[in-house]
């Protein structure tokens, strides 16, 4: 998953975070998020999910208080093929 994060999303962000971690948190021990951050410029998220559906995935993200508030403006799922 590739996304963009919104003008200000250090400050904006700080009511969400710790419902944001804490979802993470549940995810990564289903083994569904294996890795999730953003760049270091922070205005672009990526994370690696193990699913069996893109709507899985979708459901993950606009569930995330970072989607459902604005912090995150858009995302792209694109499934990746692991070839190492």
């Amino acid at each position: 998953m590739w996304g963009s994060y919104c003008e200000n999303a250090l400050e904006k962000r700080t009511p969400y975070r710790q419902s944001h971690l804490a979802g993470l948190m549940v995810q990564k021990e289903q083994g569904i998020l294996v890795t999730l951050g953003p760049t270091k410029d922070n205005t672009k998220v990526f994370g690696i999910y193990q699913a069996d559906r893109k709507d899985t995935v979708r459901q993950l993200i606009e569930s995330d208080p970072y989607w459902q508030h604005g912090i995150w403006t858009e995302y792209e799922i694109k499934e990746w093929i692991q070839a190492f």
